[in-house]
């Protein structure tokens, strides 16, 4: 089990969904938390609803000078999580540019600018805590996710090549790939979503994972066995399965 009392956390994506329900947990645990977000009128909320010590820093994660800012005024922490994302469903016939790249741009751009300033510091003590966040669509490409499943997939083999570097010195790192979560991005879909869960499920298995020493949690566990195992279906079966 972590120790995480006085332990401080910075969380990135936190106004919301997955990582607002994943603060109430670190925040329940002792942990003090700097969380950061767009949005400060939901930054202020989630701190004045937390049991426990918090503050927050605005963050545009799509600017690298807001995230420098950022990560200065945040300091010397302890533990880093990545929870920031958006979504849009789209098929490659119906390219929309500006939304791909916003993907691409927050999703796996956003966690690199972060961890630029996270990393370095955590190295330079041989010490620290590093969580990303995946997606079970991250594991094989997928029909009618432009710019989503690729940037997922890029964030988890940033994650994997980290863990590589740093699994034989103090730094720790995890990534947590979750499937459908009940938010306001997963509304956008018009199909069937199996297994969804809601943000207070889904942070509970982030929050489980954080406290052991395996780098890796993909969960609901039933349905992430479809998606783990399609890594090891070639091609042309796969593609007629899933696409």
């Amino acid at each position: 089990m972590r120790d995480w009392t006085g332990k401080r956390y910075w969380l990135v994506g936190a106004s919301e969904g997955l990582g607002r329900a994943v603060a109430h947990h670190l925040s329940r645990a002792g942990v003090d938390l700097i969380l950061s977000a767009r949005s400060e009128d939901r930054l202020q909320d989630l701190v004045a609803e937390l049991p426990g010590r918090a503050s927050y820093v605005p963050v545009d994660i799509a600017d690298t000078a807001s995230v420098a800012a950022a990560a200065a005024e945040v300091g010397e922490i302890d533990g880093f999580v990545f929870l920031a994302g958006v979504y849009w469903p789209q098929a490659a016939q119906d390219w929309d540019a500006d939304q791909v790249e916003a993907m691409f741009d927050v999703n796996l751009t956003g966690a690199a600018r972060c961890l630029a300033h996270v990393v370095p510091q955590f190295v330079a003590r041989d010490r620290g805590h590093i969580v990303l966040t995946g997606s079970l669509s991250g594991f094989r490409g997928l029909p009618g996710a432009i710019g989503y499943a690729a940037s997922k997939a890029g964030l988890m083999s940033l994650a994997e090549s980290m863990y590589m570097d740093l699994r034989k010195t103090g730094v720790e790192v995890q990534c947590v790939n979750p499937g459908f979560i009940k938010t306001r991005l997963t509304e956008k879909n018009d199909f069937n979503m199996p297994f969804i869960m809601d943000p207070d499920q889904a942070a509970a298995e982030v929050f489980e994972h954080m406290g052991t020493d395996q780098f890796q949690r993909s969960f609901p566990r039933l349905f992430s066995l479809i998606f783990r195992g399609s890594v090891f279906l070639p091609n042309w079966l796969y593609f007629r399965l899933f696409g």
